[in-house]
């Protein structure tokens, strides 16, 4: 991989989730999955100041297990070679994950949340409402 550029980006937190393993995650968060926790580190907890207002977030992660090195790959089931820009795969330049969660309560800087798909550990980056449609 090329050298960093100057993208610089602090990890505010971490999250926790029943999985150990990469190949234990489910493909896809669902809002009926186990409860998980988001733990962000406490010099960020004002910054939650108002987040219950939201039912929904956008959690965007690193998957930091994830392979940087690959240009073209199989999707799961298929023979045919995509590119990661064409996948939704973990396999990416700038591993960088988006879920939606539902929000199931708030304890100071440790939100429970539904809908996760990812290792426990996993580095968090950032929380944004979600007032899209899902």
């Amino acid at each position: 991989m090329p050298p960093l550029g100057d993208a610089r980006l602090v990890v505010i937190g971490h999250l926790l989730t029943p999985w150990t393993q990469r190949g234990h995650c489910p493909r896809q968060g669902h809002f009926d999955g186990p409860v998980c926790q988001i733990v962000l580190d406490p010099v960020w907890t004002e910054a939650l100041t108002g987040i219950e207002a939201f039912p929904r977030l956008q959690l965007l992660y690193w998957m930091d297990q994830a392979r940087r090195d690959l240009v073209l790959l199989a999707p799961k089931g298929s023979d045919k070679l995509s590119g990661p820009f064409a996948l939704r795969a973990p396999t990416r330049p700038n591993p960088i994950a988006s879920s939606i969660v539902e929000l199931v309560e708030r304890r100071d800087n440790v939100l429970s949340v539904r809908g996760l798909d990812c290792v426990s550990g996993t580095p968090l980056l950032d929380i944004k409402p979600h007032r899209g449609a899902v």
